[in-house]
């Protein structure tokens, strides 16, 4: 039994050749009906990076290899416990990264293409001169297929190239209030703004170190405290959506999750345009505690969206729904967001 990490086409020619060899293909793919999931004598549906999964996958099989190479190196250590892998991961480390991966072609003495790093839209505009025209800006890692590429004749091209595939946008500041520990309401935007006019900014030069500095692609939270200075000071990273920013889905051009979706897609961002001042409440399961919630009240409200979240059990400190309500003023917001969840 041979094991291939990814059910593309590729795979699939991998397992009609091996089985007319006599071999059994066993397949870890995240989609049940993959090409190469159509033909394999076993499946492990899962995603590319579950440890566990892969380690399974690695218990029946004699050998471990991948169609192609875009899969975490830290779940191919994974299989590697139970079956050899080959290629081993360490090429995949390598291949995964273009700059890894010319680092190593002069390490080796081989002649590669000219390039040059680009970090920054400094390091743009020396590379730009350096390697000549005309070239092709390259994300570093996880493009095949031409993705994360344009093709640049001018400076000005490279630029726009450059704020194609390294766009950011943010979110306006949020100001977020907790009780026990857990959110409680969020407003957006932060009216903390009014009192340090440069908040925004500052916030936002944070934000994008954290982003180029651990080469995200998705959304990011980040948590920041703001001193009696007017300094900020960051105390969490969330790598996904979260808690506060549900507050955008009634009151923002573009809501946290499709932001999502846009950014792992390599779609345009588009714009965080916030089309009136909100606020938002958690739901917990103490609402419910004292019998089933008077939605139409709340609702009655000007303005407030119920958000429920399909969950069963009411529990005490659970996260069940939240309410958002757009206004002319983020404080009256607040009001309205605390308003409706009383009438509850």
């Amino acid at each position: 039994m041979l094991g291939v990490r990814g059910g593309g086409q590729l795979g699939r020619m991998f397992a009609q050749a091996a089985q007319r060899m006599g071999y059994r293909v066993s397949v870890l793919t995240p989609e049940p009906a993959a090409p190469t999931a159509q033909l394999a004598d076993r499946k492990v549906i899962a995603d590319y990076g579950d440890e566990d999964a892969v380690q399974a996958l690695a218990k029946d099989v004699a050998v471990v290899t991948f169609e192609f190479e875009n899969i975490p190196t830290a779940a191919t250590r994974a299989a590697r416990e139970f079956a050899p892998v080959r290629p081993h991961g360490e090429v995949l480390h390598h291949t995964q990264d273009r700059l890894r991966e010319r680092s190593l072609l002069r390490r080796l003495g081989l002649p590669c293409a000219q390039h040059a790093p680009v970090r920054s839209r400094e390091e743009l505009d020396v590379a730009v001169p350096s390697v000549g025209m005309p070239a092709i800006l390259k994300t570093a890692a996880w493009g095949y297929d031409g993705k994360g590429q344009r093709r640049i004749h001018t400076h000005e091209e490279a630029l726009q190239a450059w704020l194609e595939l390294g766009q950011t946008v943010a979110f306006p500041l949020l100001h977020n209030e907790h009780s026990n520990h857990i959110l409680d309401i969020t407003t957006c935007p932060a009216p903390q703004l009014a009192m340090f006019p440069k908040l925004g900014q500052e916030a936002g030069e944070i934000i994008r170190t954290i982003l180029d500095g651990l080469e995200v692609v998705g959304v990011l939270c980040v948590e920041m405290f703001l001193l009696e200075s007017g300094a900020l000071i960051v105390n969490e990273i969330a790598p996904r959506p979260h808690n506060s920013g549900h507050v955008t889905l009634d009151s923002h051009s573009i809501n946290q999750f499709e932001l999502q979706v846009r950014s792992i897609c390599g779609l345009p961002l588009g714009n965080t345009v916030q089309h009136a001042p909100a606020a938002m409440v958690n739901l917990l399961g103490d609402v419910w505690q004292g019998g089933a919630p008077n939605f139409a009240r709340a609702l009655e409200l000007p303005g407030s969206h119920l958000h429920l979240y399909g969950k069963g059990a009411a529990r005490p400190g659970r996260k069940l729904g939240h309410i958002t309500v757009p206004a002319e003023a983020a404080g009256l917001a607040r009001e309205q967001a605390l308003r409706a969840r009383d009438l509850l």
